[in-house]
């Protein structure tokens, strides 16, 4: 027999169901392969349209675009302002013409069968990427010429994690183990705990360290303890009242069998897809980006060691803001020049032309400018620059910095440390 669910209950739960749907909502449609992306696109549009008329009407701000990168833009704010109107006025209605109603509870087991999969692809997902160490990368060369007080908060914390592949391993790992628990019956509570600890310790870390993506991590921890609500009373009772607890009741979502395997093996096939997928594209970003990344020929810091003027060798002043003082080899196709002056690297569209020997420089925002070095490299560490620059004959000896220059990423893991290396 069902229990019957009293008023409160009854609205808060539509209130639960209709804002998760419509915050997760078109998943899991995009994840089908080549016809996903076109079946969201629709809804994707609708919102985009809706939310500049949306914060123009109300707000009185513009909200001009959906930039990549940020989930904490006016855009999402004024979509999350939206989500709440409309879920109002759902329940409103949907309490109007359904007050007769005992309870919920299929819709409710529906519910959490969906929130299940969403957390559990979120997690398998953000999981991944630092399982691979792909999300956080090694410090860049320019990275480590910044000075710690110049670091934006979130940079720090992408600098912390990506010097550890092993921490950043863990922390995969323990987002992961908590999207698998959350795929099977008998798991899901143990899951839903695994995620609210790791999901608190990121709540925080974003929320601490303003990394832009407050808000999403948020609904991912509300997901969770969504999903831990029901047991809060058996949970207290077995870990806080030392009282005995009776096993959780768990039912099949389906009552016909047929139907309760096919959607086991749906799920099974999804949580597959999504796993691999998300690995995959995780060992893509490493090999591209992470440690193991192949690396050009010039990568590092190039500090200079000798400049001459028409063949008359200048002193290597701190105040010559025409100097160059480091080049900065990043990523193929950019090269960072550092003044004497800047803490901060000037870049340049770099095209290296190995025939001739010459480097053409171009400015990002000013296409019609030109420069071109002749270049020599003399074994691996020594760069010879050679030009005419305003009428001058420029010659300058650059040697690459050694990364054991900088302790972050030398110092390395000792077993035993005779005292604190707290630099």
């Amino acid at each position: 027999m069902n229990p019957h669910w009293g008023p409160v209950k009854r609205i808060l739960f539509r209130f639960v169901f209709v804002y998760f749907l419509l915050y997760t909502f078109p998943f899991p449609l995009g994840f089908i392969p080549v016809y996903g992306p076109i079946i969201e696109q629709p809804y994707t549009d609708l919102w985009d349209k809706a939310m500049p008329w949306v914060g123009e009407r109300v707000f009185g701000v513009e909200v001009l675009h959906r930039p990549l990168g940020s989930g904490d833009t006016t855009y999402n704010y004024v979509q999350i302002f939206s989500y709440l109107v409309l879920t109002l006025v759902a329940v409103a209605i949907w309490s109007l013409l359904d007050r007769r109603r005992a309870n919920y509870e299929k819709l409710s087991a529906g519910l959490r069968v969906y929130i299940r999969f969403v957390l559990a692809t979120a997690m398998i997902g953000y999981g991944a990427a630092k399982l691979i160490p792909a999300q956080m990368i090694p410090p860049w060369p320019s990275k480590l010429l910044q000075p710690i007080g110049e670091a934006s908060p979130m940079g720090l914390v992408w600098t912390f994690m990506g010097v550890s592949a092993s921490y950043m391993v863990f922390t995969g790992a323990s987002e992961m183990l908590g999207g698998i628990l959350l795929v099977f019956r008998r798991t899901v509570l143990l899951g839903a705990l695994v995620c609210i600890g790791v999901m608190s310790n990121v709540v925080m870390i974003n929320f601490s360290y303003d990394v832009p993506v407050k808000l999403y991590s948020s609904h991912l921890l509300l997901m969770a303890v969504f999903l831990a609500a029901p047991d809060l009373k058996r949970l207290a009772n077995l870990l806080v009242l030392n009282r005995p607890v009776p096993p959780a009741e768990r039912r099949p979502l389906f009552a016909q069998p047929i139907r309760q395997r096919t959607a086991v093996i749906l799920g099974t096939i999804f949580i597959l897809f999504v796993t691999g997928t998300s690995l995959y594209d995780s060992y893509q970003g490493f090999m591209q980006f992470g440690f193991l990344s192949p690396k050009p020929r010039l990568h590092g810091i190039w500090e200079v060691e000798e400049l001459a003027v028409n063949g008359k060798v200048q002193p290597l002043l701190a105040t010559d803001e025409t100097l160059w003082r480091r080049l900065i080899f990043e990523w193929p196709g950019t090269v960072g020049i550092q003044h004497p002056h800047e803490t901060d690297a000037r870049y340049y569209e770099l095209k290296v032309d190995p025939g001739p020997h010459m480097f053409t420089l171009a400015k990002y925002d000013d296409p019609k400018w030109r420069g071109a070095l002749d270049y020599k490299l003399v074994g691996e560490d020594v760069l010879m620059l050679e030009s005419q620059i305003e009428g001058k004959h420029i010659r300058g000896r650059y040697r690459r910095m050694d990364d054991s220059r900088f302790r972050l990423i030398s110092r390395g893991f000792h077993w035993i440390n005779e005292w604190p290396h707290n630099k």
